[in-house]
């Protein structure tokens, strides 16, 4: 089982995530979006939006540093494991509420909004419920280990995750590593090789370049600059 978890199913998830992607680039172009229901209703998802993809950020973020800055870069500026640790349990709850509260709104949306309930798939539901269950699973992992340090999850869970990269899966160091942070771990790598299955998969073509564009400056048309307004045939009242 141990190597089931921890050396067979990440490579699958990836397989599963690279697959996903080529065939969907390949054969569901038009389907890569995240079917906005925005046209249904905008006031709620005004405010559950930006929760949520704020909260999601913020998540990701901790999730890379934790995972892939070893104890030993941050120990050479100066940050005690103590100081880290109340870092990531403060930011990392923060940003765990901040996210399942987006989640919660939009799916409070989606179920009292009958046009945006009507277009939920039942692809949506199974994304919220993996995508819910591995950001709750993580906070209870987290809260669960807040005496002293913590759990010391960057000498366990962040070296074996490093080692998939190796091709050198270090799956001793997940054998005692404690039950809900191996839950969280399974979640994550479900909901990993689901993205290019739902609409997750438009994070993958983040508009990345909208954060460098110039500013586009638009101004009003001036009739005194531009003189009366062209006749447009079809489209003049009778009379005018």
């Amino acid at each position: 089982m141990t190597t089931l978890l921890w050396g067979a199913l990440p490579y699958v998830a990836f397989a599963l995530l690279v697959a996903g992607l080529v065939w969907r680039h390949r054969y569901d172009r038009f389907g890569w979006t995240t079917r906005s229901s925005q046209v249904y209703e905008s006031r709620l998802l005004n405010i559950a939006s930006p929760v949520f993809h704020y909260g999601i950020l913020f998540v990701l973020a901790g999730h890379l540093v934790g995972l892939f800055v070893p104890a030993s870069w941050t120990g050479a500026l100066g940050v005690s494991e103590r100081t880290y640790h109340l870092f990531s349990l403060v930011g990392g709850t923060a940003a765990g509420v901040l996210t399942v509260a987006g989640i919660l709104l939009l799916v409070y949306r989606r179920r009292t909004r009958a046009p945006v309930f009507r277009a939920t798939t039942a692809n949506d539901k199974l994304m919220y419920a993996v995508l819910l269950a591995a950001i709750i699973m993580g906070m209870i992992a987290k809260l669960a280990h807040t005496s002293g340090d913590g759990y010391p999850y960057r000498s366990t869970i962040a070296p074996w995750a490093r080692s998939l990269f190796t091709l050198n899966p270090r799956t001793d160091l997940m054998t005692g590593v404690p039950v809900t942070y191996q839950v969280h771990a399974v979640i994550g790598m479900v909901l990993i090789a689901l993205v290019p299955y739902t609409r997750l998969v438009h994070m993958v073509s983040a508009p990345v370049q909208y954060l460098f564009r110039p500013y586009i400056v638009y101004r009003s048309r001036d009739p005194r600059e531009l003189g009366p307004r062209p006749e447009r045939r079809g489209w003049e009242r009778t009379g005018s």
